[in-house]
């Protein structure tokens, strides 16, 4: 697989980028495009003592768009910005996916306006993987979309299963709407508009959930609105890092404390491990005519390297196309309940 890396993406600048795409080119087996300024990326390569790497390929572009930048106006006003090719790198078939840790908004209007929606999708979603007890949940949308209708919510449902089914090669994929009560009769007005819909999509649809059910891995596809998905998104980051400090804090207390914690120390690496976002590498972007990783803005060499795997492993099993032919077979249904509405 060939894939396209923005190489300015993140609060961190360009190296971690750049080490992750080295780590990536070493451990994994396909092409990485490494897109932005030329001269600042050899300049990286040279300080990290890999002048000319194998299976890494430079690609300029003399714009960068910035982290707290207006998306749609940075895009339509920086064609030659590392999103803009890279996102046209995957549209006109010389990549086979893109990542990118920058402006999550930039990076959806760059996939829009280059590679174009999967027809039938309304609006794409962001689709974070979230850990859990029983493994993996896929929330979505994690931020892409503030305000949702029924019918977006419902496509969100068919896409994250198709995600999961993807990946994660789960053959009957759950799903879960996110609501204040597992009971139907609870939630606000989108719940309710959304529940006679999405048990119509052909998905493995258990109903509403809480949100205390994500962590236990109630579902395995967690369906809400952006504005939500984001809040709880955040919640359970925040959550994972008081934990550790909490722990870290009560260890210190006692010398029998840290004695216990040195014997617990591959169990405590490991929960670390598994609680990190790094091994996700970052969140698909799911409705958009490719495969798009958005990474987070904090990235780390090896979040990039994940970020890689998972793009190759998802340009790998055909989910676009997979996307593709279950809109087309909903897209009656969809059309059906916004007229409806409207």
């Amino acid at each position: 697989m060939r894939i396209a890396l923005d190489a300015h993406g993140g609060d961190y600048g360009i190296r971690p980028n750049i080490e992750g795409a080295l780590l990536a080119a070493k451990k994994l087996p396909h092409e990485i495009i490494l897109v932005g300024r030329d001269p600042e990326i050899r300049e990286e390569l040279r300080r990290l003592g890999a002048a000319d790497p194998e299976r890494i390929k430079i690609v300029h572009a003399s714009q960068v768009i910035e982290m707290a930048s207006e998306p749609v106006e940075e895009c339509r006003s920086k064609p030659d910005s590392s999103l803009m090719v890279c996102a046209g790198l995957v549209h006109d078939g010389k990549a086979d996916a893109f990542v990118s840790a920058g402006n999550s908004g930039a990076i959806m209007v760059a996939a829009l306006l280059k590679m174009k929606r999967i027809p039938g999708v309304i609006r794409p979603a962001i689709a974070a993987p979230l850990p859990t007890l029983k493994g993996t949940t896929l929330l979505l949308d994690a931020g892409a979309n503030m305000d949702c209708k029924a019918w977006h919510l419902a496509q969100f449902a068919v896409m994250g299963s198709i995600y999961m089914k993807s990946l994660f090669k789960i053959e009957e994929p759950t799903v879960g709407l996110l609501s204040i009560g597992e009971e139907e009769s609870k939630g606000g007005a989108l719940v309710q508009e959304t529940l006679p819909l999405i048990k119509n999509m052909g998905v493995n649809f258990k109903g509403p959930l809480e949100g205390r059910d994500i962590p236990e891995g109630l579902t395995d596809v967690v369906v809400t609105d952006g504005f939500t998905g984001n809040i709880t998104l955040k919640l359970y980051e925040g959550t994972a890092k008081v934990i550790f400090k909490m722990l870290k804090e009560q260890i210190m207390r006692k010398f029998t404390y840290k004695i216990g914690a040195m014997l617990m120390r591959k169990v405590f690496s490991e929960l670390k491990t598994r609680t990190s976002a790094d091994v996700y590498g970052g969140a698909p972007l799911l409705g958009v005519n490719g495969v798009v990783l958005v990474c987070h803005g904090r990235v780390t060499a090896n979040a990039i390297f994940n970020a890689v795997r998972v793009s190759g492993e998802l340009a790998a099993s055909g989910m676009v196309e997979h996307i593709k032919k279950q809109m087309e077979q909903v897209k009656d249904k969809i059309a059906m309940a916004k007229e409806l509405e409207e």
